[in-house]
């Protein structure tokens, strides 16, 4: 469905019907069409064949969910024999195992295409799948970056007694190739949201439920597999922009597109089953975008302009002789007019010269050292903040 922004192209909003099933024959790859890509629109039919009418290199993140071929047998049932509504679909049923690997042969290839140079891919899996879509993605020349467990605080129970409760998802985190370094990755609002410690690997999220949950007329979940929003919205806090474009290849019931448009970003989903892209255009089309001083970028100290510390005295921030100290007062340096820092007769850097008086191998001299004003300490890194933001900074 659009959504439509200001100064904007859009091409008319409209579910495309091509054809569905999963097929797994080799398809020769369609040329991409010339028309604006279709932003925030859901595009019925099969992932690849849409994939490959995709201009190349267009999107900024992909996250796809594909079908997990459970190999289920039989039904299972809960300790009062009441039915358990198990994953038994037509579009999780594969063949063997070859027939799964050509699909995903195929499906990561056409998603290799249309991605940007530095853009990078989400996929999540179960341990029925998600091992030999590793192995098939490195393959093809990616670059993981990390693999993330998605731990279920309220998981399935084991009903037949036989093995470990299965609470747990993995999501493989990679870029296009090893030779991609300046991929989106929000370090800081994430160490930032999480009371100043670094996120993990393993996120403690519980599987979708309650009103969250899409139902039918019948009560019965539309989307046996719908993954929660507080998931994809991690994911795309802490890969992408406002702005950016999210590819979803297997779209569902529109988890995906729904969190892409609640924080700013543009979304093109791909869902082969005319039910589940019906109910992920309603649900869509109900969320409100949050104001955009709630999804501003964070500030990125990476990518910020450099402040030598020898600005700070040519700008007249901070003296030459004048004495630094760390936090508590016991180690000591003078400020030289080269822009170095001396203890005694060693001269070095305000990094070097941190690390040796602490006798440790590396430092950031911009928060352990600190100057005086008015009789209390401050940072130096607040006076490369004053000057970054009066806009005397070098260039």
């Amino acid at each position: 469905m659009p959504i439509e922004r200001a100064g904007v192209v859009r091409s008319k909003s409209r579910i495309e019907v091509l054809r569905t099933g999963i097929s797994t024959a080799n398809r020769p790859c369609l040329s991409p069409v010339e028309n604006p890509l279709p932003l925030d629109q859901i595009l019925l039919g099969d992932c690849v064949e849409k994939l490959n009418r995709l201009p190349a290199e267009s999107v900024d993140l992909v996250f796809a969910d594909p079908p997990y071929n459970l190999q289920l047998e039989g039904k299972i049932l809960r300790p009062d024999q009441s039915q358990v509504d198990a994953v038994d679909d037509a579009w999780d049923k594969f063949d063997s195992f070859a027939d799964y690997d050509r699909f995903t042969h195929e499906w990561l290839a056409a998603v290799r295409r249309v991605m940007k140079r530095h853009a990078t891919l989400f996929v999540i899996g179960s341990y029925h799948n998600i091992f030999r879509v590793g192995t098939i993605l490195q393959d093809q020349g990616f670059w993981i970056l990390n693999d993330i467990i998605w731990r279920k605080s309220n998981p399935m129970p084991n009903f037949r007694g036989r093995r470990f409760t299965n609470a747990h998802e993995t999501m493989i985190w990679a870029a296009k190739s090893a030779d991609v370094k300046n991929y989106t990755f929000h370090y800081d609002a994430l160490k930032a949201g999480n009371e100043d410690h670094q996120v993990r690997s393993d996120w403690l999220l519980p599987i979708c439920s309650g009103g969250e949950r899409l139902k039918n007329e019948a009560g019965r979940k539309t989307h046996p597999t719908q993954k929660p929003e507080n998931l994809l919205s991690r994911i795309l806090l802490a890969t992408t922009n406002p702005g950016d474009v999210v590819l979803d290849p297997f779209f569902g019931t529109g988890t995906t597109g729904a969190v892409a448009k609640k924080l700013g970003r543009s979304f093109i989903g791909i869902e082969r089953e005319a039910g589940y892209a019906a109910a992920a255009k309603a649900r869509i089309a109900a969320i409100d975008p949050l104001p955009s001083e709630a999804i501003a970028s964070f500030p990125n100290k990476r990518t910020e302009p450099r402040i030598p510390f020898m600005t700070l005295i040519e700008s007249g921030l901070l003296a030459a002789g004048e004495t630094l100290t760390d936090e508590k007062g016991r180690h000591e340096a003078v400020v030289r007019a080269d822009g170095t820092l001396a203890v005694g007769p060693i001269i070095g850097s305000i990094h070097k010269i941190g690390a040796l008086v602490q006798g440790l191998p590396a430092c950031n001299g911009w928060t352990f050292w600190h100057f005086q004003r008015d009789g209390q300490k401050h940072p130096l890194d607040r006076l490369r903040i004053q000057l970054r933001e009066s806009g005397k900074e070098p260039v």
